[in-house]
């Protein structure tokens, strides 16, 4: 495809997205950037939560990775839903009750401010990392569509990625992000199924053929039993369970929108239908990627080295114009819908949980400054991780996860099934020596554990080894929250 193409197509696509942005940012203040004044449809929650859940990071990983682990991440995905169902009875009634803007104000009220500042601190440092690696995996497919073609260094294509984003979100906050995500949640899914259908068309097959050809082929295996195995069943669908608690209701960035709903019940409808979508979702990223496999293997294509180039690899350079534009617009959406909502998150979660905003306070000149400075942040770390990443950007962004949302499972999980409450001042060691003693025991794990070898359930140690350290330093208190 011509690099003005492309260009033409993405810059179409932003321009959309300025002009959401510009009639759902009108008279917007803080209330309007933090909460969208809680009056958001739970439907629009719902569908647009689907592209910030799945990202970038599922559109490109998911289908490239199933040639090295098959289908076996559909069981971390059947795990999503115990997670989902833990969020929507536990968490969800939780924060309405409390009213709140950030989450992680009930750590206050419930430990003290040490724990509120801890746990605000591993969000920021979670959904930094998070959020780099999914804007990293865009800004290499546009570096690779446009800007190698026009000599454009990588650090500048970061830039202009972000500044797109700072753009259309500085103004009207999560009020703006409900709106766009759902557009870019559409856009994706569209992608998905259309890719589907072109490849199906040039192979010279039905869509019941398709499916035959999948089941019949080596990438369709399911589940996996041996308990050696990373990939055992059990392991990924627990994995899955807590993956889906930290990374979504104790993630500011996706509770932020639950909480913009008009009451709890609605937000409960919204988890529930998300969920159902979600699954559904997945399934179709999986049989995209077997198709993908099919496709090479059929028309005598390589496999690229890194399994994350592989669809856009075949749809830059070898499917039809068409099939490029769908994928690029598939992918900007996918990656714009959770890059977007992490930055006005983390600028949410900095000014209310670190700088100390209250609700109805409109200090606009200091939360751009904050939005302008998570920017340059993310724009860092980015580059750091295009100098580092050796491996499929999902399996690195689960494995972060793993580590810096483990202290954040380990302190919800004391607050919320104990009576105790550890010793204010002690929280953040204990917070960060957890995941350094996680990550050792991780490296030596076979040694120490006759050969099991931990995958992506490092998280759940990691959450009971934070546990276990604030019920060392607890005594019984008189509140339950």
């Amino acid at each position: 495809m011509s690099p003005v193409l492309v260009f033409s197509v993405v810059g179409g696509y932003f321009i959309l997205l300025i002009t959401i942005a510009f009639f759902t940012g009108r008279q917007a203040d803080s209330k309007t950037f933090f909460t969208a004044n809680r009056q958001s449809p739970w439907y629009l929650v719902a569908f647009g939560m689907i592209g910030a859940s799945l990202s970038g990071v599922t559109f490109i990983s998911v289908p490239g990775w199933v040639g090295t682990i098959q289908f076996s991440y559909f069981q971390m995905v059947l795990g999503y839903l115990l997670g989902y169902l833990v969020i929507a009875t536990v968490l969800m009634p939780l924060y309405y009750k409390l009213n709140l803007i950030s989450i992680y104000t009930y750590l206050e009220q419930r430990f003290g401010f040490w724990s509120y500042k801890t746990g605000a601190f591993f969000f920021l440092l979670s959904r930094v990392v998070g959020s780099s690696f999914r804007l990293f995996l865009v800004a290499s497919v546009l570096q690779l569509a446009i800007f190698d073609a026009w000599g454009v260094p990588f650090e500048l294509t970061v830039v202009i990625t972000i500044i797109l984003i700072w753009v259309y979100t500085f103004k009207g906050g999560i009020k703006t992000i409900v709106f766009t995500d759902t557009l870019q949640t559409l856009f994706m899914l569209l992608a998905v199924i259309i890719s589907i259908k072109i490849i199906t068309s040039e192979l010279g097959i039905s869509l019941s053929e398709a499916i035959g050809q999948i089941k019949e082929g080596p990438h369709s295996q399911i589940f996996f039993w041996d308990q050696v195995d990373s990939k055992n069943f059990f392991k990924q669908f627990l994995s899955g369970a807590f993956i889906a608690i930290v990374m979504t209701g104790l993630d500011q960035d996706m509770m932020q929108k639950n909480l913009t709903c008009r009451n709890l019940r609605d937000a409960q409808k919204n988890m529930f239908w998300f969920s159902i979508i979600l699954v559904l979702a997945n399934v179709l990223f999986l049989a995209l990627g077997a198709m993908l496999y099919i496709y090479s293997s059929s028309k005598g294509i390589d496999v690229p080295a890194n399994t994350d180039d592989l669809f856009p690899s075949l749809a830059i350079n070898h499917f039809s114009t068409f099939a490029g534009i769908v994928f690029l617009l598939g992918i900007t959406a996918a990656a714009y819908s959770s890059a977007d909502s992490a930055l006005t998150a983390l600028t949410t979660s900095f000014c209310v949980d670190i700088l100390n905003f209250k609700e109805g306070e409109d200090r606009r000149a200091t939360r751009i400054k904050v939005h302008i400075g998570f920017s340059l942040i993310l724009l860092l770390v980015i580059i750091i991780f295009k100098q580092i990443n050796n491996q499929a950007v999902i399996s690195a962004v689960f494995t972060a996860a793993g580590y810096t949302y483990g202290p954040l499972l380990g302190l919800y999980a004391f607050g919320l099934f104990t009576r105790k409450k550890p010793v204010d001042k002690f929280v953040p060691w204990i917070c960060v020596a957890s995941p350094i003693i996680s990550y050792v025991l991780n490296l030596n794990s076979e040694q120490l554990f006759m050969g099991y070898k931990f995958g992506f359930e490092i998280l759940i140690l990691n959450g009971l080894i934070t546990f276990l350290g604030l019920l060392l330093v607890s005594r019984k208190s008189n509140t339950f929250s």
